[in-house]
């Protein structure tokens, strides 16, 4: 697993055969890549939420969530992720026919949290919240995931360039969609009692 998140940031194209050729057992397994990479922004942002805080404006003090509080936050977060990475997965694997992909849910999946590396890794910012610093590494992220997502489509669904393109893009607006609908669904659990409670 180590190999496939240090080939996708460094050198996308060739990780992606390599990935693709993969034996169907090997292939498999790596639906537990996001389970284990979203480990990482969670175990972040507990750390950084509950013991390092941050500073909102020019008050030197900094805030913090309560342990408590960051736990449940972080668990959420987690299953959150979790959720968006076979969301988007699913809908990789129904829309693959019209583009004339083959596929199956487990390909989906794969294709999904293999995309969503740099967003993982960058959720390592967590350790120490500074929003400017947060901002600048999530846009990279962000930037890199389409990239790999539009490199990946066509290597994996082994399709035309155009047409994996077009499939990129249509996952891309899927995911948008789920985005939304994730925003939406925090400020329900919000109502029902996982709001954040401060320290101070």
């Amino acid at each position: 697993m180590i190999q496939h998140t240090f080939g996708l940031l460094v050198k996308p194209s060739e990780q992606w055969r390599i990935v693709a050729n993969l034996p169907s057992p090997s292939f498999n397994t790596l639906l537990l890549y996001p389970c284990i990479m979203a480990l990482l922004p969670a175990v972040a942002w507990y750390f950084g939420t509950s013991q390092v805080g941050w500073t909102v404006g020019s008050s030197g003090q900094p805030v913090k969530l309560t342990p408590e509080s960051a736990r449940q936050i972080s668990i959420l977060f987690y299953l959150g992720m979790l959720a968006c990475v076979a969301g988007i997965g699913y809908f990789i694997h129904w829309m693959a026919h019209t583009y004339g992909a083959e596929s199956s849910t487990t390909k989906g999946i794969v294709v999904a949290g293999l995309t969503a590396t740099p967003l993982f890794i960058a959720g390592l910012v967590g350790f120490y919240p500074l929003l400017w610093l947060d901002m600048l590494v999530g846009v990279a992220a962000v930037s890199w995931s389409v990239y790999l997502l539009y490199l990946g489509i066509p290597i994996i669904m082994n399709i035309p360039e155009e047409r994996g393109f077009l499939f990129s893009s249509a996952v891309i607006a899927i995911s948008l969609v789920i985005l939304i609908c994730l925003m939406v669904g925090s400020v329900f659990l919000w109502d029902l009692g996982a709001a954040p409670a401060f320290t101070d």
